[in-house]
């Protein structure tokens, strides 16, 4: 028995010891290791501080960027991303930031960064963090190798020309219920004010609900409420160093986290089921997203004699409706909440766009053809995704010594491209760079890029958001139908507080006097 306990105890003291060095490595050697190697090819950045790295720091620094607004000829970098922002003013665009243990490269040559996103298969992703966070969704943007390929392949009909066409009427549906709401409140004193970015989230979610349940969009409406509040509370722990097994203390956040789950998976699949249903009683596609989806997933698996393997499993399914749900919306009102505040403080741009609208439709509904000739339109919903982008970096990770440029990576290290810095890069963009200029799109992108990597609103490559068509014929539509009925200056009562949950967004709305158009 003795002997039992003896072995028992070195047995024990050997596995401490593991665990120990395991976690000497973690929190100090592997960190410093990979600093030296950084530094000796002329990186730089702050000191690594063990366990924490730059985090205490950049939380304090959100929170005081956050406590008070800015003017609105005030650079917005300091307060959306004020770490990369003083560290790149400190350290110079070859600086890197320490996220808990491993160290974060600022990525912003435009060359450097088009290799990057181009090679998806080599650089991946970033992996890891709390695990809670996947919880608001998974899905094809989370996805690598032939599983991306897979879900890529699947999703890819419902983002077609044709297939987009067929949802307008939607949209407009969408679009005109607002309008409607907003033209009430004008007609009592021929103005009013109007937090109008209430109103844009409820449009694109709206607009969302119709296109992806079709007739189940009440039901969606539902989803988008769970997924806001999910997003928040995955921005609280994002910015938290993870410890493994903390997602299964029982906390307040944990617990609520995994409640919205549970209840936005229990309403999709609940309504995937209906949709299930009614293609067994023999009903055609309704041409949402979701029936197209179902129908392109159903005629994978037939091309491979039933073979369930190369088709999405209906928990695949859901996550995809999820990412769809959150990303879809989210992008396409910050786009058009950015828009209008830009117009509201630039009328010459306004009527500018106004008098194209005016004579492609007249009062008349907007119409494909029309919305794709709204040039001076497409170049304002283009600046203001360079100046406000909705995804503000994007984070790639080296998992093997990986050599980019002049720089050799080592295994561990996270690239970071800084979308928003890249966006108001004065070199890049001109001495105008921070400035409100959407003639600077007069030729298209490619044209004002030379071809390089440095307007990446939708990212870049392979990768590059499969929904940026969607988003974009959205924008258009709601803007057109705003500008043929409204005109609008910023309210005295409007506070300038550009902040960043998951995408970037008004902390404190967007307050427009509205005024009604007068044909």
């Amino acid at each position: 028995m003795d002997l039992i306990y003896m072995c028992f105890g070195v047995f024990f003291a050997i596995g401490l010891m593991i665990l120990g060095w395991r976690i000497l490595n973690w929190v100090w050697l592997r960190p410093r290791k990979l600093e030296k190697i950084l530094r000796n090819q002329g990186l730089k950045g702050n000191p690594y501080r063990i366990f924490f790295g730059d985090i205490r720091e950049l939380v304090k620094m959100l929170a005081e960027a956050k406590s008070k607004p800015i003017g609105l000829a005030d650079d917005i970098l300091p307060r959306v991303v004020p770490i990369n922002f003083h560290t790149v003013e400190k350290h110079g665009k070859n600086s890197f930031v320490w996220f808990g243990p491993r160290p974060m490269v600022n990525l912003m040559d435009p060359d450097d960064i088009k290799e990057a996103l181009n090679k998806s298969n080599q650089f991946l992703k970033v992996k890891g963090g709390n695990p809670l966070t996947k919880l608001l969704a998974t899905g094809l943007v989370f996805y690598e190798g032939d599983k991306w390929v897979k879900h890529r392949k699947i999703i890819n009909p419902a983002f077609h020309v044709d297939k987009l066409k067929n949802m307008l009427p939607a949209m407009y549906l969408s679009c005109n219920d607002i309008m409607n709401e907003w033209e009430k409140m004008v007609s009592a004193n021929g103005q009013c004010e109007v937090d109008v970015y209430q109103y844009l989230e409820n449009l694109t979610s709206d607009v969302i609900s119709r296109t992806a349940f079709g007739s189940s969009y009440e039901e969606g409406r539902k989803i988008f409420q769970l997924q806001r509040e999910q997003s928040t509370l995955v921005i609280e722990a994002s910015q938290t160093i993870y410890i493994p097994g903390m997602r299964l203390l029982p906390t307040k956040r944990n617990k609520r986290m995994k409640e919205i789950a549970k209840e936005v998976k229990a309403t999709i699949r609940s309504i995937i089921d209906k949709r299930l249903r009614e293609i067994k009683g023999g009903e055609t596609n309704q041409g949402d997203l979701l029936g197209i989806l179902l129908d392109s997933n159903f005629k994978e698996i037939e091309q491979h004699e039933n073979n369930k393997s190369f088709g999405m499993t209906i928990d695949e399914v859901i996550e995809e409706c999820k990412l769809f749900y959150f990303a879809g919306q989210e992008t396409t009102s910050n786009t058009l909440v950015w828009a209008m505040i830009l117009l509201g403080q630039h009328q010459d741009w306004q009527k500018r766009a106004r008098e194209e609208v005016l004579q492609t439709f007249g009062n008349n509904k907007p119409d494909l053809d029309g919305l794709n000739r709204l040039k001076v339109v497409n170049m304002i919903l283009l600046e203001a995704l360079r100046l406000y982008p909705p995804v503000a970096a994007l984070g790639r990770s080296i998992n093997e010594e990986t050599k980019l440029g002049d720089t050799t990576f080592p295994a561990g290290v996270i690239l970071q491209v800084p979308v928003i810095l890249l966006h108001h890069d004065v070199q890049l963009w001109g001495n105008d760079a921070k400035k409100f200029n959407p003639g600077r799109f007069s030729e298209g992108v490619g044209k004002v890029t030379k071809g390089k990597a440095s307007y990446l609103p939708f990212g870049w490559g392979p990768r590059i958001c499969i929904g940026q068509n969607f988003a974009m014929l959205e924008a258009k539509m709601a803007m057109a139908m705003i500008l043929q009925r409204f005109s609008f200056v910023l309210s005295p009562s409007y506070t300038h507080a550009p902040h960043t949950i998951i995408t970037l967004q008004p902390q404190h709305g967007a307050h427009l006097i509205l005024q009604s158009v007068q044909f």
